[in-house]
């Protein structure tokens, strides 16, 4: 049995009368709760618990919902992810993809997809419902909010934002280059990028979970002046098609030190800013207006794979200590990035239990 002997005792540690789902809405909307909200990003990290490999995680989505359900079931966190990987939209415009060897996620492989504006132009228009894997991934967004969309919060991932799009399809290197040496091409790879993110946002949206979630984590290469240009803008038009098509929460996710492009992030269009361990998170605090919410950022690594149970219930009191003492109640505490698979069961029940073990 891979899952902790500790489950049963959730109810004598559960410090709030309401329902996850309904305390995550309530924290992120900036309501009076009696105890932050709990949401490590567990995505890997289900299917390793459950005792099925990457690839059954990746291709089935009745395993991938039921790997989620089981590590609520065990953990009882407050809110869950419904993910894979980065690459599933990437896929879906002709990026190829495969299983490196072990234990692995599919990632990119072989040459860019698209390095030419005839590249483009033969790219279908984006139909999530019927290109590459989008429609195992709605298929297992159902499942999950079918089942525990009434107890708790559920994030639908629809990795990836524009310009870590257009890195995936058409190559980190050359689309870095592109920003200097070929401007035209890049924009019109990044339309096409908006289009297919967009599209795929909205069908996770059909599917009822409480908020949806993107990354754009190669925008901190770019530094805040060619993020100006490139990244922000287009992630303002994906999150303004979602704030007019859909009634869920949005979130920005960016790995790393994103202190020189987060005056930059807070006009994204996003309701919710997710911060990486790099981060100062008491400058964030600061920085950040109290009307968008922050969600992070205990180290993945150090602290949550590495560390031991009072490693992680240090770092944990200390960050809902650096919100509280900014006054933040727009807050929920989660691991900076994606659990890693192996993280110790004992450490994520730790990072839940913190919130648990204060009151606000």
């Amino acid at each position: 049995m891979p899952y902790p002997k500790t489950g049963w005792a959730w109810h004598f540690v559960r410090g709030s009368n309401m329902k996850a789902r309904a305390l995550v809405q309530a924290v992120l909307r900036g309501e009076k709760t009696d105890r932050y909200a709990a949401g490590p990003l567990a995505v890997h990290f289900c299917a390793r618990q459950a005792g099925i490999s990457l690839r059954e995680y990746t291709l089935d989505p009745h395993k991938l919902a039921e790997a989620i359900i089981a590590y609520w079931e065990t953990f009882r966190p407050d809110a869950v992810w419904v993910s894979s990987d980065t690459w599933v939209t990437a896929e879906a415009m002709g990026a190829p993809v495969a299983f490196t060897a072990g234990d692995t996620h599919l990632c990119g492989t072989g040459a860019p997809a698209i390095t030419t504006l005839a590249d483009l132009e033969r790219l279908p228009p984006p139909d999530p419902l019927r290109q590459g894997r989008q429609p195992l991934m709605l298929a297992a967004l159902r499942e999950v909010c079918r089942k525990l969309g009434e107890e708790t919060f559920v994030v639908g991932c629809f990795d990836q934002s524009p310009f870590s799009l257009a890195c995936a399809v058409g190559g980190v290197e050359k689309v870095m280059a592109a920003t200097l040496t070929a401007p035209e091409f890049l924009t019109a790879l990044l339309d096409r990028c908006t289009a297919y993110t967009t599209a795929y946002a909205e069908a996770m949206a059909a599917c009822g979970p409480d908020m949806l979630s993107t990354g754009d984590s190669p925008v901190i290469m770019l530094g805040a002046d060619l993020y100006a240009r490139f990244g922000l803008p287009y992630e303002q038009q994906v999150f303004h098609a979602l704030r007019t098509r859909t009634d869920c929460f949005l979130s920005l996710h960016n790995c790393g030190d994103t202190t020189a492009i987060l005056p930059g992030m807070i006009h994204s269009g996003a309701g919710v800013l997710e911060v990486d361990h790099l981060l100062d998170l008491e400058g964030a605090c600061r920085l950040v207006p109290p009307d968008l919410a922050l969600w992070g950022n205990i180290d993945p690594v150090d602290v949550l794979c590495y560390g031991g149970v009072d490693d992680v219930s240090g770092a944990c009191h200390k960050a809902l200590d650096t919100a509280a003492s900014a006054g933040r109640g727009r807050f929920v505490l989660s691991s900076g990035c994606t659990l890693a698979p192996e993280t110790p069961a004992e450490n994520v029940l730790a990072l839940i239990r913190a919130v648990h073990e204060r009151s606000l």
